[in-house]
């Protein structure tokens, strides 16, 4: 009537593989998050030609993923308008990222660059702010 089992268990205890897969810390996660955003907001701003923010932007990717980011190579052909409304959204997220993780340079720099794309849009240009 009873038939042994013959199969390893599909079932594991909680504990049991703790270490089978890298775990991150928050701080770590929130790293990767900020060095996605400020790339994202590097390639518009290199489609939008401002090298000096650019370059500005690709230090910080730089920091905070230990090697230099690719830098946009396509153009997407989309309005100005409709690129400064995107970078100015990035720009938005990466600075709920820095202040999230404490960064203050990053956060400075996508306070600025939030500054910088609110004044294309409304068609001014900010004395000090490329």
């Amino acid at each position: 009537m009873y038939e042994p089992i013959r199969t390893k268990s599909v079932h594991r205890m909680a504990d049991d593989d703790q270490n089978g897969y890298p775990h991150r810390s928050r701080e770590e996660e929130l790293d990767i998050q900020l060095a996605g955003h400020l790339a994202a907001l590097l390639a518009v701003t290199d489609e939008l030609g401002d090298t000096e923010a650019g370059e500005l932007i690709a230090r910080q990717v730089a920091r905070l993923r230990g090697a230099p980011p690719a830098r946009h190579a396509g153009l997407s052909g989309a309005p100005a308008a409709a690129l400064h409304r995107k970078a100015h959204a990035l720009a938005g997220r990466s600075l709920l990222v820095a202040a999230s993780r404490a960064d203050t340079a990053a956060a400075i720099l996508a306070a600025e660059r939030m500054d910088a794309h609110t004044a294309a849009l409304a068609g001014e240009s900010l004395a000090g702010t490329p």
